[in-house]
């Protein structure tokens, strides 16, 4: 038996933690740099807010409207995320966590419990120790345990737990089941089963598996339509850990000058360093592209990416900026407007065999810079995320005399909350 527990409305839940003022009101969380809306209530739903809205246009969309809006806090949702996980980990025998607000379990050894109970028990205790809304699905493989979740958050009546543990349920659910909603299935794969009359998951469950096959050509389809019909196929080693990792984003406003576009690219890239430390994996290709934006025709475009391979994989911080740096330098032009850039780790491995190159940097270095990235992810963790960064991950800008000024980073985030669990400057004082 498998299970899933999933974070409700995540970002805009972790935002309610410290905040239980906003419970029953409307909020929404904004992209990076406060481009569009990424996350909502479900009162912000109710309303007609739709995900990728503009901030801008919410005043006029909803004029009168008291919306709570918030700044992407990815720092307190990692941190309260974690807590979470903390919890679910001591109450299963294993588990794996397959996105910041989703967490796979298996249930191996628990099928004399109540499982329907336990789930119930499980979310109880996930809201009184962190704060946090669960909704747990629970079924004989990782595609019905999602559609069980899917319904223990629609529907209250299952308080907060969906376990399907018969053929009798697994039907009953599907044929309920909106298959642009199955897990494996994609936007391009439900518009073309939409328009073949297949409509919910029972229609694609009751296929001939030939003619899936010869419709599909694609193992991930064939799959999903064998774990809708009650089998257990999706291997486990898929979802343990990233095959690639990417960091990316766009810029607030136009950067045209090249120490501005490799200090963004230098914070990418230790961001996906630090990601491999976190799955204990390394990666041995390096990728970096840059861009226009394609929406001004106005402006000359240009798009480039570019890769390098290290000579022995790395989860180094210094390493990997480096790499990424050396790759900007290649695909970097004068005399364009960027918009966008970001960084791609390929050819991920374990961290635990790492063949090392006879022309690269010897054991002692290696082991150095690894202890180096420990203690730095240390610090980091105690006293809040850039607490120590590379050089070359600061930005500058010159202040009214022509001096060159220091600062963090160059995201636009008016409406970003407070970190009180990872930063002694944030932390609640009581009055």
């Amino acid at each position: 038996m498998y299970g899933i527990i999933d974070c409700d409305n995540c970002y805009v839940s972790c935002e309610r933690v410290f905040r239980p003022d906003l419970n029953g009101k409307p909020v929404v969380v904004l992209s990076n740099n406060d481009g569009c809306v990424v996350a909502r209530s479900n009162e912000a739903k109710r309303m007609g807010i739709k995900a990728g809205t503009p901030y801008y246009q919410l005043a006029e969309l909803f004029p009168g409207q008291k919306i709570a809006v918030f700044s992407s806090n990815y720092e307190l949702y990692g941190e309260l995320t974690g807590r979470v996980v903390d919890i679910i980990r001591k109450e299963v025998p294993a588990y794996f966590r397959y996105s910041i607000d989703e967490c796979f379990v298996y249930l191996d050894g628990m099928e004399h419990l109540d499982l329907k109970q336990w789930g119930e028990t499980l979310h109880k205790k996930i809201r009184q120790y962190v704060g946090m809304p669960v909704s747990i699905g629970l079924a004989p493989n990782k595609t019905l345990a999602k559609t069980a979740s899917y319904f223990a958050k629609k529907y209250q009546g299952y308080r907060h737990c969906c376990l399907i543990d018969s053929d009798e349920k697994r039907r009953k659910a599907l044929k309920l089941f909106p298959i642009d909603e199955v897990w494996g299935i994609g936007r391009r794969y439900a518009a073309k089963l939409q328009s073949m009359g297949i409509h919910t998951a029972y229609d694609f469950a009751e296929c001939h598996l030939e003619w899936v096959r010869l419709t599909f050509r694609n193992i991930v389809i064939e799959r999903t339509w064998r774990e809708l019909n009650g089998e257990d196929c999706v291997p486990n080693e898929q979802l343990a850990n990233k095959k690639s990792i990417c960091t990316s984003r766009s810029f607030n406003g136009m950067v045209a000058d090249f120490p501005t576009l490799r200090t963004h690219v230098a914070n990418y890239a230790a961001r996906c360093a630090e990601k491999l430390r976190m799955q204990r994996t390394v990666a041995s290709i390096v990728g970096v592209f840059a861009h226009t934006n394609p929406f001004r025709e106005d402006l000359a475009q240009y798009y480039n990416f570019q890769e390098q391979r290290l000579l022995t994989p790395s989860s180094s911080t210094t390493t990997i900026v480096q790499a990424a740096t050396d790759v900007l330098q290649k695909i970097f032009r004068e005399g364009y407007q960027y918009k966008k850039a970001g960084v791609i780790v390929m050819g991920i491995g374990p961290n635990n065999a790492i063949q090392q190159d006879l022309f690269d940097i010897n054991a002692e270095q290696f082991e150095k810079m690894r202890r180096l990235d420990a203690v730095v992810d240390r610090i980091n963790r105690l006293h809040g995320t850039e607490t120590i960064v590379l050089g070359s991950q600061q930005y500058t800008r010159k202040d009214g005399k022509g001096k060159a000024d220091v600062f963090a980073n160059a995201i636009k985030h008016d409406f970003r909350s407070k970190n009180p669990t990872t930063r002694w400057s944030d932390i609640i004082i009581l009055k």
